[in-house]
């Protein structure tokens, strides 16, 4: 597998939504735009910073009309990321910019389905125990090198 680099877009959106007679806006940040570059770093750089300057993001441009140009401020962080301040009329966000080098991909897999002895054993004994979403202890990385 080849170690790709990737632009990463991440946004502040923000939706509104109204409970017992009050208007709230929720905001959620969310990875909104994943963009294959290539195997040169060099070129996802400067991918990440044209992204940074010219970038609209979606609360902004759905009530953007054409020629309208926002304010922006953008702002490159010591690890390489883009911070970008965006401001329209009144309405104003902030995007995140990153390089980021693809090193590990799978595929989904599914277990097989359940034999009829195994569903009614599922019944009689109940579910069986969760999976663990994922433990690491240190003693685990000391058994590796």
């Amino acid at each position: 597998m080849t170690a790709d680099w990737y632009v990463l877009i991440e946004e502040d959106t923000r939706t509104t939504q109204r409970a017992d007679g009050t208007e709230l806006k929720l905001h959620r940040w969310a990875l909104t735009g994943t963009h294959r570059i290539g195997p040169d770093r060099t070129q996802a750089t400067a991918a990440a910073e044209d992204a940074a300057l010219n970038y609209l993001p979606a609360i902004l441009a759905r009530h953007a009309r054409p020629g309208d140009q926002p304010a922006r401020h953008a702002l490159l962080t010591q690890d390489g990321a883009w911070i970008v301040l965006v401001k329209q009329r009144h309405r104003e966000c902030h995007i995140r910019v990153t390089t980021a080098q693809l090193v590990h991909s799978s595929q989904e897999g599914q277990a097989p389905p359940k034999s009829l002895k195994e569903k009614f054993r599922s019944a009689i004994e109940g579910p069986p125990p969760a999976v663990k979403p994922w433990a690491w202890t240190p003693e685990d990385q000391a058994g590796q090198t």
